[in-house]
Protein backbone atom coordinates (compact mmCIF):
# COMPACT_ATOMS: atom_id res chain seq x y z
CA UNK A 1 0.00 0.00 0.00
CA UNK A 2 2.95 2.17 0.60
CA UNK A 3 3.29 3.03 -3.22
CA UNK A 4 -0.17 3.65 -3.63
CA UNK A 5 -0.17 6.08 -0.86
CA UNK A 6 3.06 7.86 -1.83
CA UNK A 7 1.36 8.89 -5.03
CA UNK A 8 -1.87 10.13 -3.46
CA UNK A 9 -2.05 14.12 -3.68
CA UNK A 10 -4.20 16.47 -2.48
CA UNK A 11 -6.07 16.54 -6.07
CA UNK A 12 -6.00 12.48 -6.01
CA UNK A 13 -9.80 11.56 -5.80
CA UNK A 14 -8.36 8.10 -4.27
CA UNK A 15 -9.84 7.19 -0.81
CA UNK A 16 -6.42 5.08 0.87
CA UNK A 17 -8.87 2.90 3.05
CA UNK A 18 -10.96 1.71 0.36
CA UNK A 19 -8.16 0.97 -1.92
CA UNK A 20 -6.89 -0.95 0.94
CA UNK A 21 -10.46 -3.10 1.25
CA UNK A 22 -10.86 -4.24 -2.38
CA UNK A 23 -7.13 -5.17 -2.05
CA UNK A 24 -7.97 -7.60 0.23
CA UNK A 25 -10.24 -9.07 -1.36
CA UNK A 26 -8.32 -9.07 -5.22
CA UNK A 27 -8.00 -12.88 -5.44
CA UNK A 28 -12.06 -13.41 -5.73
CA UNK A 29 -12.53 -10.98 -8.39
CA UNK A 30 -13.06 -14.30 -10.86
CA UNK A 31 -15.31 -16.43 -8.09
CA UNK A 32 -18.89 -15.98 -9.17
CA UNK A 33 -19.47 -17.25 -5.93
CA UNK A 34 -17.33 -15.00 -4.24
CA UNK A 35 -17.08 -10.91 -2.27
CA UNK A 36 -18.20 -10.00 -6.27
CA UNK A 37 -20.47 -12.34 -6.57
CA UNK A 38 -22.78 -9.28 -7.17
CA UNK A 39 -21.27 -7.51 -10.00
CA UNK A 40 -21.18 -11.13 -11.46
CA UNK A 41 -25.06 -11.24 -11.30
CA UNK A 42 -25.31 -7.25 -12.60
CA UNK A 43 -22.82 -7.50 -15.60
CA UNK A 44 -25.55 -8.62 -17.91
CA UNK A 45 -27.64 -5.48 -17.25
CA UNK A 46 -24.73 -3.25 -16.75
CA UNK A 47 -23.21 -4.62 -20.58
CA UNK A 48 -26.02 -4.20 -22.39
CA UNK A 49 -26.82 -1.07 -21.24
CA UNK A 50 -23.57 0.59 -22.15
CA UNK A 51 -23.08 -1.40 -25.36
CA UNK A 52 -27.30 -0.07 -26.16
CA UNK A 53 -26.49 3.72 -25.09
CA UNK A 54 -22.94 3.66 -27.07
CA UNK A 55 -24.02 2.13 -30.09
CA UNK A 56 -27.21 4.33 -29.99
CA UNK A 57 -24.20 7.41 -29.52
CA UNK A 58 -22.01 6.20 -32.39
CA UNK A 59 -24.47 5.09 -35.00
CA UNK A 60 -23.51 1.61 -34.73
CA UNK A 61 -25.86 -1.71 -34.47
CA UNK A 62 -25.58 -3.59 -31.49
CA UNK A 63 -26.84 -7.17 -32.55
CA UNK A 64 -23.98 -7.03 -35.13
CA UNK A 65 -20.68 -8.59 -34.20
CA UNK A 66 -18.24 -6.41 -32.05
CA UNK A 67 -20.39 -3.48 -32.29
CA UNK A 68 -17.82 -1.49 -30.47
CA UNK A 69 -14.54 -1.97 -33.19
CA UNK A 70 -12.97 1.27 -33.64
CA UNK A 71 -14.14 3.21 -29.83
CA UNK A 72 -11.45 3.93 -27.22
CA UNK A 73 -12.73 3.03 -24.07
CA UNK A 74 -12.06 3.50 -20.47
CA UNK A 75 -13.06 1.59 -17.44
CA UNK A 76 -11.69 3.49 -14.42
CA UNK A 77 -11.63 0.97 -11.00
CA UNK A 78 -11.69 -1.42 -13.05
CA UNK A 79 -10.76 -4.18 -10.61
CA UNK A 80 -10.08 -7.47 -11.75
CA UNK A 81 -11.40 -6.84 -15.55
CA UNK A 82 -14.86 -7.90 -14.89
CA UNK A 83 -16.35 -4.95 -17.79
CA UNK A 84 -12.84 -4.60 -18.99
CA UNK A 85 -13.13 -8.23 -20.66
CA UNK A 86 -16.66 -8.41 -22.32
CA UNK A 87 -16.02 -4.82 -23.86
CA UNK A 88 -12.68 -6.12 -25.41
CA UNK A 89 -14.87 -9.08 -27.32
CA UNK A 90 -16.83 -6.51 -28.59
CA UNK A 91 -14.02 -4.98 -30.50
CA UNK A 92 -13.16 -1.90 -28.21
CA UNK A 93 -9.49 -1.17 -27.63
CA UNK A 94 -10.20 -1.01 -23.72
CA UNK A 95 -7.61 0.45 -21.10
CA UNK A 96 -8.49 -0.49 -17.45
CA UNK A 97 -7.35 1.76 -14.60
CA UNK A 98 -7.24 1.10 -10.87
CA UNK A 99 -5.79 2.66 -7.82
CA UNK A 100 -5.09 -1.02 -6.14
CA UNK A 101 -2.12 -2.76 -7.64
CA UNK A 102 -3.40 -6.22 -6.47
CA UNK A 103 -6.66 -5.55 -8.65
CA UNK A 104 -4.62 -5.42 -12.14
CA UNK A 105 -1.97 -7.58 -11.19
CA UNK A 106 -5.39 -10.34 -11.24
CA UNK A 107 -6.90 -8.59 -14.13
CA UNK A 108 -3.70 -8.46 -16.10
CA UNK A 109 -3.04 -12.45 -15.16
CA UNK A 110 -6.86 -13.12 -16.20
CA UNK A 111 -6.84 -11.18 -19.49
CA UNK A 112 -3.24 -13.31 -20.80
CA UNK A 113 -4.76 -16.59 -19.97
CA UNK A 114 -8.30 -15.02 -21.58
CA UNK A 115 -6.16 -14.06 -24.81
CA UNK A 116 -7.25 -10.99 -24.45
CA UNK A 117 -4.86 -7.54 -25.20
CA UNK A 118 -5.96 -5.17 -22.47
CA UNK A 119 -4.15 -2.21 -21.71
CA UNK A 120 -4.13 -2.21 -17.43
CA UNK A 121 -2.44 0.38 -15.42
CA UNK A 122 -2.10 0.82 -12.07
CA UNK A 123 -3.50 4.38 -12.35
CA UNK A 124 -5.65 7.13 -11.15
CA UNK A 125 -8.53 8.93 -13.16
CA UNK A 126 -6.55 12.17 -12.38
CA UNK A 127 -3.07 10.44 -13.80
CA UNK A 128 -4.84 10.29 -17.39
CA UNK A 129 -6.40 13.29 -17.90
CA UNK A 130 -2.91 15.26 -16.65
CA UNK A 131 -1.23 12.66 -19.25
CA UNK A 132 -3.74 14.21 -21.85
CA UNK A 133 -5.53 11.16 -23.07
CA UNK A 134 -8.84 11.07 -23.73
CA UNK A 135 -11.15 8.48 -24.94
CA UNK A 136 -14.56 7.75 -26.95
CA UNK A 137 -16.28 6.21 -23.74
CA UNK A 138 -15.35 6.28 -20.46
CA UNK A 139 -16.96 3.68 -17.80
CA UNK A 140 -17.11 4.54 -14.01
CA UNK A 141 -19.09 1.70 -12.68
CA UNK A 142 -19.26 1.10 -8.98
CA UNK A 143 -16.57 3.39 -7.98
CA UNK A 144 -18.26 6.98 -7.43
CA UNK A 145 -19.72 5.70 -4.06
CA UNK A 146 -15.80 4.93 -2.68
CA UNK A 147 -14.06 8.04 -4.50
CA UNK A 148 -12.78 10.65 -1.66
CA UNK A 149 -14.43 13.39 -3.73
CA UNK A 150 -17.03 13.16 -5.82
CA UNK A 151 -16.85 16.26 -7.97
CA UNK A 152 -13.09 16.34 -8.18
CA UNK A 153 -13.31 12.83 -9.86
CA UNK A 154 -16.83 13.69 -12.16
CA UNK A 155 -14.11 16.61 -13.11
CA UNK A 156 -11.66 14.11 -13.93
CA UNK A 157 -14.35 11.66 -15.74
CA UNK A 158 -14.88 14.69 -17.97
CA UNK A 159 -11.46 15.69 -18.74
CA UNK A 160 -10.79 12.32 -20.24
CA UNK A 161 -13.84 11.81 -22.22
CA UNK A 162 -13.46 13.34 -26.07
CA UNK A 163 -15.50 15.79 -27.48
CA UNK A 164 -18.54 13.89 -28.95
CA UNK A 165 -17.99 11.11 -26.12
CA UNK A 166 -19.81 9.48 -23.57
CA UNK A 167 -19.52 8.60 -20.19
CA UNK A 168 -21.80 6.28 -18.04
CA UNK A 169 -22.08 6.13 -14.23
CA UNK A 170 -23.12 3.17 -11.94
CA UNK A 171 -24.05 3.45 -8.41
CA UNK A 172 -26.30 3.59 -5.26
CA UNK A 173 -28.50 6.23 -4.46
CA UNK A 174 -28.35 7.26 -0.80
CA UNK A 175 -32.15 6.58 0.58
CA UNK A 176 -33.34 5.01 3.28
CA UNK A 177 -34.40 2.12 0.94
CA UNK A 178 -30.82 1.48 -0.18
CA UNK A 179 -29.39 1.60 3.28
CA UNK A 180 -31.96 -1.31 4.09
CA UNK A 181 -31.08 -3.57 1.13
CA UNK A 182 -27.57 -2.61 -0.06
CA UNK A 183 -26.35 -2.27 3.95
CA UNK A 184 -28.57 -4.50 6.30
CA UNK A 185 -29.52 -6.59 3.36
CA UNK A 186 -26.46 -7.11 1.34
CA UNK A 187 -24.22 -7.04 4.16
CA UNK A 188 -25.15 -8.24 6.83
CA UNK A 189 -28.37 -10.40 6.46
CA UNK A 190 -27.81 -12.37 3.17
CA UNK A 191 -23.92 -11.47 3.40
CA UNK A 192 -23.61 -10.94 -0.55
CA UNK A 193 -20.72 -8.50 0.48
CA UNK A 194 -18.09 -8.58 3.39
CA UNK A 195 -19.46 -5.94 6.20
CA UNK A 196 -17.60 -2.52 5.58
CA UNK A 197 -17.82 -2.72 1.71
CA UNK A 198 -19.91 0.27 1.40
CA UNK A 199 -20.37 3.41 3.48
CA UNK A 200 -23.93 4.96 3.13
CA UNK A 201 -23.09 8.55 3.73
CA UNK A 202 -20.85 8.48 0.49
CA UNK A 203 -23.88 6.84 -1.74
CA UNK A 204 -24.49 9.59 -4.74
CA UNK A 205 -28.11 10.43 -4.90
CA UNK A 206 -28.56 11.68 -8.61
CA UNK A 207 -29.14 15.07 -8.40
CA UNK A 208 -25.83 15.11 -6.85
CA UNK A 209 -24.59 13.48 -9.84
CA UNK A 210 -26.30 15.11 -12.35
CA UNK A 211 -24.72 18.43 -10.55
CA UNK A 212 -21.22 17.00 -10.68
CA UNK A 213 -21.76 16.07 -14.54
CA UNK A 214 -22.52 19.34 -15.11
CA UNK A 215 -19.86 20.88 -13.74
CA UNK A 216 -17.66 18.56 -15.70
CA UNK A 217 -19.11 19.48 -19.34
CA UNK A 218 -21.11 16.42 -19.24
CA UNK A 219 -25.10 16.47 -20.40
CA UNK A 220 -26.87 13.86 -18.61
CA UNK A 221 -29.28 12.35 -20.76
CA UNK A 222 -30.47 9.15 -18.94
CA UNK A 223 -30.52 7.67 -15.27
CA UNK A 224 -32.17 4.01 -15.48
CA UNK A 225 -32.78 2.06 -12.10
CA UNK A 226 -31.01 -1.57 -11.79
CA UNK A 227 -33.84 -3.76 -10.23
CA UNK A 228 -33.09 -7.07 -8.60
CA UNK A 229 -35.49 -9.63 -8.91
CA UNK A 230 -34.50 -12.29 -6.08
CA UNK A 231 -36.77 -15.24 -7.48
CA UNK A 232 -34.22 -15.73 -10.77
CA UNK A 233 -31.47 -13.76 -8.96
CA UNK A 234 -31.70 -11.55 -12.02
CA UNK A 235 -31.02 -7.92 -12.90
CA UNK A 236 -33.28 -5.62 -15.15
CA UNK A 237 -33.35 -1.96 -15.94
CA UNK A 238 -36.02 0.33 -15.02
CA UNK A 239 -37.22 3.54 -13.36
CA UNK A 240 -36.98 2.67 -9.79
CA UNK A 241 -33.70 4.56 -8.75
CA UNK A 242 -33.91 4.32 -5.19
CA UNK A 243 -31.04 1.87 -4.99
CA UNK A 244 -28.88 1.00 -7.74
CA UNK A 245 -28.71 2.82 -11.19
CA UNK A 246 -26.88 3.52 -14.13
CA UNK A 247 -26.61 7.46 -16.11
CA UNK A 248 -25.15 8.07 -19.16
CA UNK A 249 -23.92 11.25 -20.30
CA UNK A 250 -22.65 12.84 -23.24
CA UNK A 251 -19.74 15.62 -24.07
CA UNK A 252 -20.78 18.29 -26.83
CA UNK A 253 -18.62 18.29 -30.16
Amino acid sequence: MAEIEAQTTPTNTVDPDEVARFSAMAEQWWDPNGSFAPLHQLNPVRLRYIRDHLAARFDRDPERPKPLAGLRVLDIGCGGGLICEPMTRLGAEVVGVDAAERNIAVARLHAEQSGLDIDYRHAAAEDLAAAGERFDAVLALEIVEHVADLSQFVDAVGQVTKPGGAAIFATLNRTAKSYLFAIVGAEYVLRWLPRGTHDWNKFVRPSELARATRRASLDLKDISGMIYNPINRSWRTGRDTDVNYMAYAERAV
